[in-house]
């Protein structure tokens, strides 16, 4: 037979046979390489992008619910959820805004005092802890610049750094007024932009979900389709569970809180409510400021308030959690920390925050391309 077919049937022929694969291997892992150093070097970008979407589906899932209920054009479900969505939140910034603004500064106060206090208590002790004000901070409350921060005012100014580092070398420029400024506009920015997805995606969400699947080998659209279809599915369920169980944390924070008589009630279940967002760090983060906020009001309202806590909690991990986003979302608590821990090394704060929508996604993925396509079994549940 000669070389001609031998190369037809078997490859390329001497010394080059069975390179083919192994370069087809190089270039693969080097784009995966280069695709990861992107995603590092654009990480805020592409998290910014990926709230949108969420914003997105939300407001498609409340498109989708209002089309049961009034048979509608989608344009103008659309719009009407949009409009109700922006009264409600207009509303409730205007009529409890001014409640908010000022229990937030009363608890930023108390916090910032209790906080010394606890600090000098152990210091007292033999425990050495950083001091929560800046290091050489003189009389007049100035700060040595040429010092670094300490306590929690340097975690703060870490965190910071990783939001934008252009607010933070406009504030050692031009003082901490612009910061705030520019800060502020930073921050409206990136809400006007994640608006603006979201309301891009919601309006047409086919359209984008069929451009993504033109990438794709014609013979593999649908089963494309489908997986992008599951993926939205599961993020709808699991953003409107954990809407439901934010705002009872909220409701029973708040209520709880007020009864015991603690100041701040309001912006306290308000923070615990928020947080309940971000797995596992948030609740931490919250008790540990309910618990400080309670300091001010006497031992017996830091025990309730710890009750109070606990309480919600409780109600929280095995009451609303199961019930609620079993269906959506079934991954182990030890699994959803790693992949905070290793999700906020890549992309930081907004890493934790949005670890576990990107953890549903990937686990989506993997559960019908690799699972079900690839090893041909069911993914267990």
């Amino acid at each position: 037979m000669s070389d001609s077919k031998l190369q037809d049937l078997d490859g390329p022929v001497g010394p080059w046979r069975g390179t083919a694969p192994l370069a087809a291997s190089g270039i693969a892992v080097v784009c995966f390489v280069a695709a990861l150093a992107l995603a590092w070097m654009s990480a805020g970008t592409l998290l910014l992008i990926f709230a949108g979407v969420l914003l997105g589906v939300f407001l498609d899932g409340l498109t989708r619910g209002l089309g049961r209920v009034l048979p509608l054009p989608r344009a103008l479900r659309l719009s009407v959820v949009s409009l109700v969505v922006a009264i409600a939140v207009v509303g409730f910034a205007s009529y409890g805004g001014a409640t908010i603004v000022q229990q937030g500064r009363e608890l930023g106060t108390t916090i910032k005092d209790q906080a010394a206090t606890v600090s000098g208590w152990l210091s007292e002790r033999g425990i050495d802890v950083p001091s929560l004000a800046p290091q050489g901070s003189g009389k007049d409350g100035s700060t040595d610049s040429g010092q670094k921060e300490g306590g929690l005012a340097g975690l703060a100014s870490g965190l910071m750094k990783g939001s934008g580092s252009f607010v933070s070398d406009a504030g050692s420029v031009l003082g901490p007024a612009a910061a705030v400024v520019l800060g502020l506009f930073d921050a409206l920015g990136n809400v006007l932009v994640i608006a603006f997805l979201g309301l891009a995606f919601a309006a047409d969400p086919k359209a984008y979900r069929d451009g993504v699947v033109r990438f794709v080998p014609p013979a593999k659209r649908w089963r494309a389709s489908q997986v992008l279809d599951g993926a939205g599915e599961t993020l709808r369920h699991w953003l409107f569970g954990q809407l439901i169980i934010m705002a009872v944390i909220f409701l029973c924070t708040w209520a709880g809180l007020a009864f015991l008589g603690i100041g701040g009630a309001l912006i306290l279940g308000l923070q615990a409510g928020v947080l309940a967002f971000v797995p596992t760090v948030g609740p931490l983060v919250a008790g540990l400021v309910i618990i400080l906020a309670a300091l001010a009001s006497g031992t017996k309202a830091v025990i309730g308030a710890i009750g109070v806590y606990l309480a919600v909690q409780c109600l929280e991990s095995y009451g609303l959690t199961p019930f609620i986003q079993k269906r959506a979302l079934d991954i182990p608590p030890a699994t959803i920390f790693a992949g905070q821990l290793i999700l906020g090394v890549i992309f930081g704060l907004w890493g934790i925050a949005l670890a576990l929508p990107l953890m549903a996604v990937i686990k989506v993925l993997l559960e019908q391309l690799y699972v079900e396509d690839t090893l041909h079994e069911q993914p267990s549940n």
